[in-house]
């Protein structure tokens, strides 16, 4: 296998923190598209079926986004592939602040947002393969912590501040312009990370194309890579509550105002927290183990707030505890999916996990309606609970089976 041309070096690990500001980027358009597009398109007469198509259309690039991730690792460089999609994303989101919010422009949004969410795939690759080779192991919890912290704060930076931005000033171009700025800022961190040496890429391309290929199959056979890909597969840890708790506020009696400072701000501030700490807390422990016990912990939350009184504070205690826990899960998920990924073709292979990730979710989003619909919410938080004890036992199981095939093998050797 080959390498790149030289590359300026740092003795030194970059901080971690560079790439709580690296995401920020990809969670601002997210944020922005879900609070204050949503908010303008609801107010121009936007129907919810047209503002929900939105969003599923922002989501179908995320989802298909391990096809093209190996243009990451085979073309280019990681720090020019996140400038490139940093640009694009700011220029979308920038595009999208000077368009009119109405009917007849849904068309010219709907392109907008897929064009972003396909650059922004881009720069989750970029930055996950940046992480994995400049950080050791002992190391990928920290900096999984600080990627998804600044994902998820970035969300309540482009929800919260490009919302308040387009309520408190008449020029519409503003709010977008403002956050296009933020995304472009976050590029200067790219002065202080190292450019990884490629160790697939070649000079013919086709061969270059199978070093990937071998690479992503030798790290999925292995124990650590297939039971990544498994606890990325499976309905554990994916916090499908925490969308749905706005719509849960009739059944705890909380009112609007209360509802936005809970799962806006503070619930922000949660999680952001529980991320860093979830990510601290994997680089001292087994990273996968790391992630099922918060998973658990988040399902023991579900149960509580399901037999707790259905009044204003239980709402408020047990809203904040599980977007603490969702960030100790999101954390720890980073973590063990960086450690995985190893290096080589590490952004193919993050992505590949990424996007995995997302299917176990879907399937959570369609057993909290058929629950809530046939038991109401205790019955819904108590499903999402008794699939992720389910799930937690499929994977102990199989963890169980991996290492005794592995004693096994390793005795015969002997």
């Amino acid at each position: 296998m080959g390498s790149q041309h030289p590359v300026e070096r740092f003795e030194k690990p970059p901080h971690p923190i560079l790439f709580f500001f690296f995401y920020l980027p990809f969670g601002i358009f997210t944020g922005y598209l879900t609070v204050t597009l949503t908010f303008l398109f609801s107010r121009s007469g936007v129907s919810i079926k047209q503002i929900a198509g939105l969003a599923a259309i922002n989501l179908v690039p995320q989802i298909f986004k391990f096809l093209w991730a190996p243009l990451v690792d085979t073309t280019l460089t990681m720090k020019k592939w996140y400038l490139i999609s940093t640009v694009l994303t700011a220029a979308a989101i920038f595009a999208t602040g000077i368009v009119p919010v109405k009917v007849p422009n849904l068309i010219l949004f709907s392109f907008m947002i897929l064009v972003c969410s396909f650059a922004r795939s881009f720069m989750s690759a970029a930055i996950n393969g940046l992480a994995a080779h400049d950080f050791t192991d002992n190391l990928k919890g920290r900096v999984g912590g600080y990627n998804q912290a600044g994902n998820l704060g970035g969300g309540a930076i482009g929800g919260g501040a490009g919302l308040w931005l387009a309520q408190h000033t008449r020029l519409i171009w503003l709010p977008g312009a403002t956050l296009a700025l933020v995304c472009i800022l976050c590029c200067t961190g790219l002065f202080y990370v190292n450019e990884p040496v490629s160790t697939v890429r070649v000079k013919s391309h086709l061969q270059t194309a199978k070093n990937v290929l071998t690479d992503v199959w030798q790290t999925l056979r292995t124990k650590r890579g297939f039971l990544a890909l498994l606890l990325n597969l499976l309905p554990l840890g994916t916090g499908a509550a925490s969308y749905l708790f706005a719509g849960l506020a009739k059944d705890w009696h909380a009112g609007a105002d209360l509802v936005a400072v809970v799962t806006g701000g503070l619930g922000g501030l949660a999680i952001i927290v529980g991320c860093l700490t979830g990510g601290w807390i994997s680089d001292q422990i087994n990273k996968q183990k790391a992630f099922v016990l918060f998973s658990l912990l988040q399902a023991a939350c579900c149960v509580a707030m399901a037999l707790s009184p259905h009044v204003p504070l239980m709402y408020i205690v047990w809203t904040l505890t599980y977007a603490f826990i969702n960030g100790l899960v999101n954390g720890a998920y980073a973590a063990f999916c960086l450690e995985a990924s190893g290096r080589g073709a590490a952004a193919s292979k993050f992505e590949i996990y990424a996007s995995a990730a997302y299917l176990p979710l879907y399937f959570m989003f369609w057993i909290s309606g058929l629950s809530y619909t046939k038991w109401g919410a205790p019955g819904m938080l108590n499903s999402e609970a008794v699939f992720a004890v389910l799930a937690a036992l499929t994977f102990v199981a199989a963890w169980s089976v991996l290492t005794r095939r592995k004693t096994v093998r390793d005795k015969k050797i002997a």
